[in-house]
């Protein structure tokens, strides 16, 4: 959610920890819905910011994603370094650093919490979900863990929302007398930081201290990448001489590793009492019964027969009253302007055109709710789990899966999605990918054309429906084109080890309802903010390129359809459709089919728009006017009397939009996300080029197979 920023010089509080520690309820509890959504600059990771007021005085508060090492193979995962050290353009470097420890799981989020604490940033560690201790069994000595870490721990329950006025004290006294932890787990690690920052000195390269750790310790990582750019090739020479000096052959990330978890030990020694957990057994059937390969599968189908029904069929009558309120909207503001063109402007371009928007928001918001309480209830991470083999062998993880999932809906958010994979490779082959699952977009197309022209034929006793069948195959030419997509995309272009895919499964948890609004609400302006202006241009675009040039009024004699249908015909968009139909003769499309194809390719929908007006316009006499898109479609004829719609050219024309990258939103998401221009250009190539040749093998072959 956007909000007016206080001001720019307030002290900046950066949040940290493990996933599903909590962090992102915490974060909302402190900021309330006073949140701004937006991108680290030059990487795809989402920043979220927002305001709280701490000692009489506002912060800024900075959530950076949750991640369990300040390890980084990648510009994204190496976010939370560049944060801690201040290296984020138009973000100073943080005041404190707030950290967010599950307290039912010190050994594991102990391990971030060393790292940060290293970086010699003032923290303070907010010790979460303590209202679960007795539950697992668990006795904390709060007070000598924070004697012994050197930093203030304060007990919390970010859902229950205790503790939070106690954490607010406690982050106003950081800010107050800051004094950052010097936390030295290997003097020979630290001492090789210190070399290698005066042999860069030397070389007139700044580092951080922590930048440099990171780069000795991570081996072929991204800070060792983005070091050498700076320094130059000799940097090799200089880590693999300080590595030797450290680790004496041995891998520097072993040792931390054990060094971390050493003293992790050593902090929890009499800190820590585990007794006898009182997890519910209905807790341990639940997770044999979600990870089971076939029980799992099964269940696991239920969900998403809910999920897509729920989208299809729930919004409908939400779409159906956007859809009433945007005419009646239009109507209104038509009856009280005076008839000509900027009435046409008003009605027909802004109006219809934020509707246009508008009346994806159901379905986003019911996806979107879906997908937060799945991931809030913990089943999400369950449900990766169980797709993670499905999705190697497409040379992905089973985090690309719930992205996919999404991309039936709507593309937008399926990409959008794609944020929580942490691998950039599978995250850009799955962008790549999703674009071929059949989005709602698609189903007014596909149903026009079904219905106008296969046979409505029923077999096994009418249990199956031939126009059913056609529908089916559609849905699964799309997932086959996206799959072998990402197949390609990853055994062809990029080579290289197997993705990591490390998930921890996650309690079951009742969701939050302040934290599920606060998602969906953000994720709604933000589908509104990116996606909704795009369109909302292109249907001006359109409209503008369908209304002129044109003249005042019809000549004498001459109908009002006959002058409007040649008013089309001489448009700008009528003249760029007769230069290009050559190009898809071969498809056995005229020029009206052209036209309506080339419209539609902002967003798919717009053929049926585009078909209604160019064939209304088109007819001669007042029944005409009166007949159907399918009629009409139906009785198209060229100029040589043979129909335009045969049954071969109706498949190609199916083949093509199940194939082809016809959205502007999709093609601006991808650039967003990707950074780059090159990708969403490849994308719309290699869709359109899979369109076309799908629909000249339709109607080449479907021809001769006809003819024979």
């Amino acid at each position: 959610m956007s909000v007016q920023e206080p001001s720019q010089d307030l002290p900046i509080v950066v949040t940290l920890g493990n996933p599903n520690t909590g962090k992102s309820t915490l974060f909302n509890r402190l900021t309330g819905l006073r949140q701004k959504v937006g991108n680290y600059p030059g990487v795809t990771v989402e920043q979220v910011s927002g305001y709280t007021e701490v000692g009489g005085r506002q912060i800024r508060l900075v959530d950076v994603p949750g991640t369990y090492s300040l390890a980084a193979m990648s510009p994204d995962e190496m976010i939370a370094v560049d944060v801690l050290r201040g290296g984020i353009d138009d973000m100073s470097a943080p005041a404190a650093a707030l950290i967010v420890v599950d307290a039912t799981n010190l050994r594991r989020n102990l391990f971030l919490a060393s790292q940060i604490l290293e970086a010699g940033v003032p923290a303070l560690i907010a010790l979460n979900m303590v209202d679960r201790l007795a539950a697992e069994g668990v006795e904390l000595d709060i007070a000598l863990l924070s004697q012994r870490l050197g930093v203030p721990l304060v007990p919390i329950s970010a859902a229950q929302g205790t503790g939070i006025d106690t954490l607010k004290d406690a982050l106003d006294a950081v800010l107050r007398a800051p004094a950052a932890p010097h936390l030295v787990l290997n003097p020979a690690l630290e001492d090789a930081v210190a070399r290698l920052a005066a042999q860069l000195a030397e070389r007139g390269v700044a580092a951080s201290a922590i930048e440099l750790r990171r780069a000795l310790i991570d081996a072929g990582g991204y800070a060792e990448q983005r070091l050498t750019q700076r320094v130059g090739p000799e940097l090799e020479a200089m880590l693999a001489e300080l590595r030797l000096a450290v680790g004496s052959g041995r891998n520097l990330a072993t040792l931390e590793a054990r060094d971390r978890y050493s003293w992790i030990q050593a902090q929890l020694k009499g800190v820590e009492e585990r007794g006898p957990s009182q997890r519910h057994a209905a807790v341990d059937t639940a997770d044999k019964l979600v990870n089971h390969p076939i029980l799992g599968s099964l269940f696991f189908a239920l969900v998403m027969a809910m999920v897509f029904q729920a989208v299809f069929a729930w919004a409908a009558p939400l779409v159906d009253a956007i859809d009433y309120l945007t005419s009646a909207l239009g109507a209104a503001v038509g009856g009280h302007l005076p008839p000509g063109l900027f009435s046409r402007f008003v009605t027909e371009g802004v109006i219809a055109g934020v509707g246009s928007v508008v009346v994806f928001l159901p379905q986003i918001i019911i996806l979107f709710t879906f997908i937060i309480i799945l991931e809030d209830t913990g089943y999400m991470a369950r449900a990766a789990f169980l797709m993670d083999r499905a999705m190697r062998a497409l040379g992905l993880s089973g985090q690309s899966f719930i992205p996919m999932l999404s991309s039936f809906a709507c593309a937008v958010p399926g990409i959008m999605g794609t944020r929580v994979i942490a691998n950039r490779h599978d995250r850009l082959a799955t962008i790549m990918a999703a674009p071929f699952m059949t989005c709602s977009a698609r189903l007014p197309v596909y149903s026009l054309l079904i219905a106008a022209f296969v046979p409505e034929r029923h077999y096994l006793g009418g249990f199956i429906n031939l126009q059913g069948l056609v529908l089916f195959a559609l849905y699964m030419l799309g997932i086959i084109g996206g799959a072998l997509t990402a197949w390609l995309i990853s055994r062809l272009y990029w080579s290289r080890a197997k993705a990591r895919f490390l998930l921890e499964m996650p309690p079951y948890r009742m969701p939050n309802p302040r934290a599920v609004l606060s998602k969906l609400l953000s994720r709604a302006v933000t589908f509104l903010q990116r996606a909704g202006t795009i369109i909302f241009s292109v249907a001006l675009v359109v409209w503008v390129l369908a209304s002129f040039p044109r003249d005042a009024a019809p000549p004498s004699g001459v109908s009002d359809a006959d002058f409007a249908a040649q008013q089309l015909s001489d448009s700008y968009l009528g003249r760029l459709s007769r230069s290009v139909t050559p190009l898809f003769e071969p498809l056995g499309w005229d020029w009206k089919v052209t036209a309506a194809v080339i419209a539609s390719f902002p967003a798919r929908e717009v053929v049926i728009a585009a078909l209604g007006t160019i064939y209304a316009v088109d007819s001669t006499t007042e029944d005409n006017a009166n007949t159907t898109l399918t009629s009409r479609i139906r009785a198209a004829r060229h100029a040589d009397g043979t129909p335009v719609y045969t049954l071969p050219m109706v498949f190609g024309l199916l083949i093509f939009y199940a194939l082809c990258l016809q959205c502007v939103s999709t093609i601006a998401v991808m650039r967003r996300e990707t950074g780059t221009w090159r990708w969403p250009l490849f994308a719309w190539v290699y869709m359109s080029s899979l369109g076309y040749l799908g629909a000249w093998l339709a109607v080449t072959f479907g021809g001769r197979l006809a003819v024979g």
